[in-house]
């Protein structure tokens, strides 16, 4: 378990519309870690403002009992780009470009997308998920320094 009184990681995720990767990776990142365990954001570079997460990402999360539906689309902040410890951009839509100051470099998630193959609705949301999750599990056992991460998913 982190020590409360240790720094905590800030992490931010970020995608196009911050309306369903980036927010999925929010959602199970704050799951896999524990409340407080790790300061998360998530951010769209072009975000439907003001919108809530898209339904088949809600859906899809609360079927391994992760909770995102009270999410925001909001902007990328670049005082959250200086102060992150990890910045990841999920996907290939979006394009993020360094800000000065910022103290880590973007990584980028070239998330699965069934779609390509044909494949829609659940099934196709299930892939995006699973994805998204093993590498938010490997993200936070590399934070944690706790092989494996301290859970797979909170059901």
């Amino acid at each position: 378990m982190p020590d409360p009184e240790a720094p905590r990681a800030t992490v931010l995720f970020v995608c196009k519309s911050n309306r369903g990767k980036s927010q999925m990776a929010d959602a199970l990142l704050r799951a896999v870690a524990g409340d407080g365990a790790v300061e998360v954001h998530s951010a769209g570079t072009q975000p439907a403002l003001g919108k809530g997460p898209n339904s088949e990402s809600v859906a899809s999360l609360a079927e391994i009992g992760v909770d995102m539906a009270g999410g925001v689309a909001t902007p990328v902040d670049d005082d959250v780009m200086r102060r992150a410890d990890v910045v990841v951009v999920l996907g290939t839509a979006a394009r993020l470009e360094p800000v000065d100051g910022m103290r880590a470099p973007i990584e980028v998630w070239e998330t699965v997308e069934p779609s390509e193959q044909g494949i829609e609705g659940p099934e196709r949301m299930a892939l995006i998920r699973d994805d998204i999750a093993a590498r938010v599990r490997e993200l936070w056992a590399r934070l944690s320094a706790e092989p494996g991460g301290r859970a797979q998913y909170p059901v």
